[in-house]
């Protein structure tokens, strides 16, 4: 198949590059709206310009990397989280060919204490999440077997995420306080990567939503114990804080596991815990500092 990746600069569809050399029997197109190496500039709220790339290279599939996920800012330029999230999935949808797609815990309430199934109500309490819904709706009404795949708490070895800043934090700091009122699941984004691959690869197309995060269970807290005992720092001490001893610009879910039983059922795999996942991240930033 010619498969295009869009958001090929973020964690995922960096993961997703590394991943595709273990899949060469694909030809893959990397696409972003930045520069970057090896790859395309494609602006994926342009219907035109999305046509006209999936005619001239025969796109077979596309997977939908691409997302803006600074929750805060979103609050401040719905337009672009909207256009970006949202209207984005119509031009995807459009184009006659299969779609994957990631979506977020981010479109539930977060107020929840048993884990998310795919048809739980959903609730966004925020711009980003009520953005990523209704791209998820907008992309079911263009592409009726599109496949999405929701996750959350995803980190990489690439860009800018949770576990970097709190290896930073924690080389450059003697205390340190971390929210343990908010649950979810870690989830690294090589291992997401390997759930998209999954899908691809399955002798049998299965449309619809899915969730997919590592397995087990944490807080914030206990994350940043982790990467800290992981990353061999050892002078900073970390504290518990509640939610609303942090400045929050916009609110969190308090809650954000998700039930991954249909993911696994549907395909017949195991999927990774978290620390087996923090691990492997952790093997890597480690080594690019050694």
């Amino acid at each position: 198949m010619n498969i295009l990746i869009t958001g090929s600069n973020g964690q995922l569809g960096n993961e997703m590059r590394v991943m595709s050399a273990s899949h060469p029997k694909h030809q893959y197109f990397f696409t972003d709206v930045l520069p970057g190496p090896d790859m395309t500039l494609l602006d994926i709220t342009n219907r035109e310009a999305v046509a006209s790339f999936v005619s001239a290279h025969a796109i077979d599939l596309i997977v939908n990397c691409a997302a803006y996920t600074n929750v805060d800012k979103a609050e401040e330029d719905e337009v672009t989280a909207l256009k970006i999230n949202a209207e984005a999935l119509s031009v995807l949808g459009s184009q006659g060919i299969k779609v994957i797609h990631i979506s977020t815990d981010y479109v539930f309430s977060g107020e929840a204490h048993l884990p998310y199934q795919e048809t739980s109500p959903v609730a966004p309490k925020t711009v980003y999440g009520s953005s990523k819904l209704q791209g998820e709706k907008l992309l079911l009404a263009a592409c009726p077997e599109a496949v999405i795949l929701r996750t959350a708490w995803l980190y990489s070895s690439f860009g800018n995420n949770f576990v970097k800043t709190m290896i930073k934090l924690g080389r450059e700091r003697k205390e340190l306080g971390v929210v343990y009122d908010q649950i979810g699941t870690p989830t690294y984004a090589a291992d997401l990567a390997w759930a998209v691959f999954t899908v691809i690869e399955c002798p049998v197309w299965h449309p619809g939503i899915y969730h997919f995060t590592n397995e087990g269970v944490c807080s914030w807290y206990d994350f940043t114990l982790m990467i800290h005992g992981m990353a061999r720092i050892t002078t900073c001490a970390v504290h518990p804080i509640l939610s609303k001893e942090y400045a929050y610009k916009t609110p969190r879910p308090h809650y954000s596991v998700l039930d991954k039983a249909k993911f696994k059922m549907t395909y017949g795999v195991t999927i990774p815990h978290w620390l087996v996942g923090l691990r492997r991240c952790m093997n890597i930033l480690n080594s690019q500092t050694a």
